[in-house]
């Protein structure tokens, strides 16, 4: 595929991209950049969300990962529904009512500033290395097929799509987001579905049989209630209690329009995610026929622009690229600057703090993807989860403890049991298969980590049931 016909299409999305922004940011004040002003409608949420979990990493790692493990994701997929159902009816109720800017304001007045400042850090680390993951994917896609031809460097690549995603939700924030992620959707729908016409037809039919649950190993990763737990916690802990998510719910007008939207987004998504599936299936059919090696990551960058097909294929592969990258990178530089402004800084109502925040982020993002670039050595989507399962898990934690129970802490040592309790899941991690009898953790790592939390904060209850004064 020519490096013109990919600029072109990248240019041709970046004029959507600016002409949507322009027409959200109007009629806006101040709180539109964090919450919307609350007045999105919900179906106008639930379908955009369709798009905010579908990352570069969803469309290039999911049909990718089919030759390795199936349809097993499709597992975690319905844990991903229990989990959104416990956003919905837990979480969301409890955001509206306590009137948050930000989710982990929740834990300033449950707690104290310790468990406050704890859970904002853990998201802030969390959202910056997903997000550079993320980005990171798409940004070595374009190297290959855009700024390698042209003999330009990688860092200006990495420059180039941040000062986008920066460009567009500069003035509006999350208004801009969902309004983009809308966009973004239809873009991705359109380009799968597309995709799978054009490469089953050249195929001569579509054909599958692919593997989708995994009952008979508890030791292998892929094993059903491994992966049903973990994307039932996953959702909750990279949803319910990530600030870039719940952005978007809280922009709703109210609880009952949140829930409508989660519950509506969680079942489309699930679609979405089957019809990934189904490509990957066809994309390794149309490999093996035609004598291709790649695999993974890859194996949908090779197929759609390797020339065997239509050329509208490899333009439709670069839309839905470039789509997913812009989207989740400007959602992520929102939340970022949110919960660094409001939650850190404590300077919600500041403007020109919150500009200044929103860059520096920017920046902060382009280093962390180049530093990446330098040390990545496994599959983007399992990097994502791995890194969840870490940096999500205390903060998991910190929101069950302080809900399922009623009980005070000693706030100034939870920064302690927060850091204590990926540490211990990461010597697990490392020596399990030897300790536990060849069993591999997976996914349920993250559920591990919020356990241990939960215990660690059980030996912080103070014993006079009294919140100790700021």
């Amino acid at each position: 595929m020519s490096p013109y016909a990919v600029l072109a299409t990248i240019l041709a999305y970046f004029a959507a991209m600016a002409a949507v922004s322009f027409l959200s940011s109007r009629g806006g004040g101040k709180e539109v950049f964090y919450n919307g002003g609350r007045k999105t409608h919900w179906a106008v949420v639930a379908f955009a969300m369709i798009g905010a979990c579908m990352s570069g990493v969803t469309y290039v790692s999911v049909p990718g990962m089919v030759g390795v493990s199936g349809f097993g994701y499709l597992q975690m997929c319905i844990g991903f529904f229990l989990g959104y159902l416990v956003i919905a009816f837990v979480l969301t109720p409890l955001c509206f009512r306590l009137d948050v800017v930000s989710v982990y304001q929740y834990l300033e007045k449950r707690f104290g500033m310790g468990s406050y400042r704890t859970g904002a850090w853990f998201f802030f680390v969390s959202k910056m290395l997903g997000a550079s993951v993320r980005l990171f994917l798409v940004c070595l896609t374009l190297q290959l097929l855009l700024f390698g031809p042209l003999r330009l460097p990688f860092w200006l690549n990495v420059v180039c799509n941040v000062g986008i995603c920066l460009a567009y939700t500069f003035r509006s924030g999350v208004k801009s987001v969902i309004w983009n992620d809308v966009l973004k959707t239809v873009c991705m729908i359109v380009v799968v579905i597309l995709c799978i016409v054009l490469i089953g037809r050249d195929l001569g039919g579509i054909r599958i049989e692919e593997r989708v649950f995994f009952f008979d190993d508890v030791n292998h990763p892929q094993y059903f209630w491994k992966q049903l737990l973990g994307g039932l916690f996953t959702v909750v802990a990279m949803t319910g209690l990530d600030q870039d998510m719940m952005q978007r719910t809280l922009s709703c007008k109210d609880t009952r329009d949140s829930q409508k939207n989660l519950i509506v987004s969680s079942l489309l998504q699930t679609v979405v995610i089957a019809l990934f599936l189904c490509l990957g299936a066809l994309l390794y059919q149309y490999a093996a026929a035609h004598g291709m090696t790649e695999t993974g990551d890859r194996l949908f960058p090779a197929v759609a622009t390797g020339g065997g097909l239509p050329g509208i294929v490899g333009v439709l592969f670069v839309l839905g690229l470039v789509s997913s990258a812009y989207g989740a990178g400007g959602s992520a530089l929102t939340s970022l600057t949110t919960s660094f402004t409001v939650d850190i800084l404590r300077k919600e109502k500041d403007v020109k703090a919150r500009k200044a925040v929103h860059i520096g982020m920017s920046v902060l993002m382009a280093v962390t993807v180049i530093v990446f670039n330098a040390v990545n050595s496994t599959s983007a989507i399992d990097a994502v989860y791995k890194l969840a399962s870490y940096t999500y898990g205390p903060i998991l934690g910190l929101f069950a403890f302080g809900i399922l129970t009623r009980k005070q802490v000693r706030d100034q040592w939870v920064p302690v049991v927060a850091l204590l309790s990926p540490a211990i899941c990461l010597v697990l991690q490392l020596n399990s298969e030897r300790w536990f009898g060849g069993y591999k953790f997976s996914y349920e790592l993250l559920l591990l980590n919020a356990a241990l939390t939960f215990l660690g904060l059980c030996l912080l209850i103070r014993r006079d049931g009294r919140r100790k004064p700021e």
